[in-house]
């Protein structure tokens, strides 16, 4: 019996090292191209093309989906002289991940005016037709990608947009100059190194108890409400920016929250969501709006929420009942699926 639980016990040791092994592998040869200009060239021979316009994803429909194509080196290239380009333009790209057998993948805009001024917005027509695919806002698509082109392509367009936006020096005013991975652009005046960042925001399932609360903003979709979210301030704990944010727009003081999870969230700029759970005490739930950030907000019974999360869908929210709930990928679906599921139970003091 001994004999039988030892090979078993080692058998399991052996495959979590091997998965744990994988991981570090993978992370390292990301990071190896991060730091090396030439191994990042070398890696674009073998690599993956993911192709945007204008900060809009390359994407095929495939029913209620959508997919992200991939080219190679050499398609990608084919195709910029087809369309009078330099390959040059190829170093604009950017590193956002790679598979386990060490395949990277890169994103490259070609709708954005190149670092390189002989290198001009090439026209999107022309190349959806030949592409055979259609440049997406990736607003109305993400929700209707598989987890991992999502993942991908929200990393991507936040790089693409930073580097967009950081072409010159805020000390010296002189052009930077982009790394090949697209990690880092150095100033080569200042010597200033920049580093792409995201804006800490905290996002906020608050309850009674028995109710969650949520809310709506103007520029929701029609019907659709959601958890509070605000932006940190500075200086401020991610606990202080939490009891802040839900008395600046609804007027109640927080008890207790936990933590849940973080999201990258690429609308409208790069922010890193923190998302919580929060409670407030079951005699003080009166709400007052703040207009100025709300259209509305209000409590909601446990029924009533699990009704909503069944019937969403990305498809036909509209058609349900008078509110729908953000969709499966979103940080805010998951903190209220927690709260349906599970009510949080073991919680921090704020």
């Amino acid at each position: 019996m001994s004999l039988y639980c030892g090979i078993g016990c080692r058998r399991k040791s052996f495959w979590y090292f091997r998965l744990l092994s994988t991981y570090v592998t993978k992370t390292r040869y990301l990071f190896e191209l991060k730091e090396d200009d030439d191994a990042c060239k070398k890696a674009q021979q073998t690599g993956a093309f993911y192709l945007f316009h204008s900060l809009a994803p390359l994407l095929q429909k495939s029913g209620h989906q959508y997919q992200a194509p991939r080219h190679s080196l050499l398609e990608l290239e084919r195709l910029l002289a087809e369309f009078g380009q330099d390959t040059q333009r190829i170093e604009d790209s950017v590193l956002i991940g790679c598979s386990e057998q060490h395949e990277a993948w890169f994103a490259l805009d070609l709708g954005l005016n190149s670092s390189s001024s002989i290198n001009a917005s090439l026209e999107k027509p022309e190349m959806e037709t030949e592409l055979k695919g259609s440049f997406t806002e990736l607003r109305k698509a993400l929700f209707q990608l598989n987890t991992k082109d999502a993942s991908l392509l929200t990393m991507a367009q936040a790089l693409l947009r930073w580097h967009d936006a950081h072409q010159f020096c805020s000390r010296s005013g002189q052009p930077t100059k982009k790394n090949m991975a697209g990690s880092k652009r150095v100033c080569p005046s200042s010597k200033i190194i920049y580093y792409p960042q995201m804006a800490p925001v905290v996002i906020t399932l608050v309850s009674d108890g028995t109710r969650c609360l949520l809310a709506r903003q103007s520029s929701f979709p029609k019907g659709m409400y959601s958890a509070l979210a605000g932006f940190c301030d500075i200086g401020e704990s991610l606990e202080e920016a939490v009891r802040r944010e839900v008395a600046e727009e609804v007027g109640l003081e927080v008890e207790r929250l936990q933590y849940s999870a973080s999201q990258h969230w690429p609308f409208p700029n790069s922010s890193l969501m923190i998302a919580c759970h929060a409670t407030v005490q079951p005699g003080q739930t009166e709400i007052q709006v703040n207009l100025k950030e709300l259209e509305a907000a209000g409590w909601f019974s446990h029924d009533e929420v699990a009704t909503a999360l069944r019937k969403n869908n990305p498809y036909t929210q509209q058609q349900y009942g008078t509110f729908w709930l953000p969709p499966k990928l979103a940080i805010a679906h998951q903190l209220i699926k927690e709260w349906v599921e599970k009510p949080p139970c073991s919680t921090l003091p704020a």
